[in-house]
């Protein structure tokens, strides 16, 4: 009859005869994962019982307590000032004067086409020079180099999503608010920023998770933070398993429940709901 369609059935039996069909791919995929599962498992016992030395394990522990401790200050910090950057950023590069969208552009194509070394570089040696040598005000100015240059980067991907999550929004949402009588203003922040927040929010979480992991090229301005540890643990005690435990274990320790996070703010905004 026209207008049907094979049920399952039918469908299996009629690509029985080949050596692909869905079930067997179902099951070799099953068998892939169980065989990755069991050989990371069996890796990590391997390390855990062969090559850590649990007495230099708990003896370094407070060294890299503290790096947590430092790096999740410095990921805070970054992170709201990102956030916030990120979205003038994004409203900037929608704006409808050309002169804000160009700069808004400019301020996007710089920190996105240039690395993050390179823009922690310009502000750890590049701003002190403005100053006759020794007379810096700021002694201390690796911490303060970290939050801005780690801010500045992340704003530019944090206005891009923005951008995005605002171009997502329905044309007639904005069309909706102004036949109300509201103001541009008051539609961008009663109406369309809302939506656009919820469409941006994946994005935005998988960005302040890479903020995280980027607080480890703040080595090379000699911030004692966690892979800075690492180095110095190595390099002593010429074991590098013990210390890499708690490099993974303290990365994952932010990263993992800035995840959860992320998921619950999508579940809470009733992210990906269809319509029934």
């Amino acid at each position: 009859m026209a207008g049907t369609y094979p049920d399952e059935t039918t469908v299996e039996r009629s690509t029985s005869d080949g050596l692909v069909t869905d079930r067997r791919v179902k099951w070799f995929g099953v068998g892939v994962a169980a065989l990755f599962t069991a050989g990371v498992f069996f890796l990590l016992y391997w390390i855990l019982s062969d090559y850590v030395d649990y007495d230099l394990l708990a003896s370094i522990f407070p060294r890299f307590l503290d790096a947590y401790v430092l790096v999740l200050k410095i990921v805070i910090a970054s992170s709201v000032l990102s956030l916030v950057g990120g979205v003038m950023v994004g409203l900037g590069r929608v704006s409808r004067t050309t002169f804000t969208r160009s700069i808004a552009t400019g301020y996007v194509e710089f920190f996105r086409g240039t690395p993050l070394l390179f823009q922690i570089f310009i502000i750890y040696l590049g701003i002190p020079a403005f100053w006759p040598p020794g007379q810096f005000p700021i002694s201390n100015w690796n911490i303060p180099t970290a939050v801005i240059a780690l801010s500045l980067n992340h704003a530019a991907y944090a206005g891009e999503a923005i951008k995005g999550g605002i171009g997502a929004v329905p044309d007639g949402q904005m069309e909706a608010a102004r036949s109300l009588g509201m103001s541009y203003i008051d539609a961008m922040r009663e109406v369309v920023m809302p939506q656009a927040a919820r469409n941006a929010l994946a994005a935005l979480g998988n960005d302040q998770v890479i903020l995280v992991k980027d607080t480890s090229l703040l080595t090379v301005i000699a911030v004692p933070e966690i892979m800075s540890v690492f180095r110095n643990v190595n390099s002593n005690q010429f074991d590098a398993w013990t210390p890499i435990v708690l490099v993974a274990v303290a990365y994952l320790a932010i990263t993992l429940p800035l995840g959860k996070l992320v998921r619950y703010l999508e579940g809470r905004a009733e992210w990906g709901e269809t319509d029934a």
